[in-house]
């Protein structure tokens, strides 16, 4: 599969393919105040896309959203009352959502994986997967309200067997053991809910290794790169696949 990007300066090409007869397609964004999650919100909102950027952090949300021409949502994926909070604001303010991107993560302890304890592994499948639940449960009632409801989680080649275990891949050379964990469990989460959620569309998007602040800025690839996949799943026409696995290159086998 190829995937063809649209240079930024055509602004109409998101609400071109995804409008409705209600306005333009709006997007809910978790973890996007900085990096991959604002960068996202950065490029969709030169699509044509309604952001809403949600963040737990509510001056750098704030500043991120003013900065962008998003509107901020707080929302702490790790607390039941603060996602329930962000549902029914943007139920009360737009009524509805066509996209909803679980991009917010955490990495964890990385390493000797005999130094892990249960509440490490607690704190980063909290909000690497279980986040990812409890966000969407509460966004479906939104989404169900869309003609063309879409979600993207944002997942890793690290949560690969297969780019674990191959040497010539970065994956390979990195011990990150509840990032990784994590990130396979989110995998097979989409999978689950793509055949599951009858009528939304479901996939999951690697970004690669991308320069953030997750690894000191040392990845390959710059945040523009890095969001190709997320933009392109949140850009597709109506009825394109759900259940699949894409990075900036194309789609990824299931391993």
């Amino acid at each position: 599969m190829v995937l063809v990007f649209l240079p930024s300066k055509r602004p109409w090409f998101g609400s071109l393919v995804k409008a409705t007869i209600e306005g333009m397609t709006i997007t809910f964004i978790t973890g996007a105040n900085k990096g991959i999650g604002r960068e996202t919100a950065r490029r969709l909102i030169a699509c044509g896309h309604t952001v809403l950027l949600g963040a737990r952090d509510r001056e750098r949300g704030e500043e991120a959203a003013a900065a962008l021409g998003a509107r901020f949502v707080p929302i702490d994926v790790t607390d039941d009352a603060s996602v329930a909070a962000a549902a029914a604001d943007v139920a009360e303010h737009e009524g509805r959502i066509d996209v909803l991107i679980n991009n917010a993560g955490v990495q964890g302890p990385f390493g000797d994986p005999g130094d892990l304890t249960a509440a490490d592994a607690r704190a980063v499948l909290d909000v690497n997967v279980i986040g990812v639940v409890r966000t969407t449960t509460a966004f479906l009632p939104l989404l169900r309200r869309s003609d063309d409801p879409v979600i993207i989680n944002v997942s890793s080649g690290m949560g690969s067997l297969t780019f674990t275990h191959d040497p010539g891949r970065s994956e390979s050379h990195v011990v990150a053991p509840l990032y990784a964990s994590s990130k396979a469990a989110l995998t097979m989460l989409t999978t689950q809910y793509a055949k599951g959620l009858k009528g939304i569309r479901v996939n999951a998007a690697d970004p690669g290794y991308t320069a953030t602040d997750m690894n000191g800025h040392s990845g390959s690839q710059t945040l523009t790169e890095g969001t190709d996949a997320i933009v392109a799943l949140a850009t597709e026409e109506p009825g394109a696949r759900t259940g699949r696995f894409i990075d900036r290159h194309g789609e990824i086998a299931w391993s």
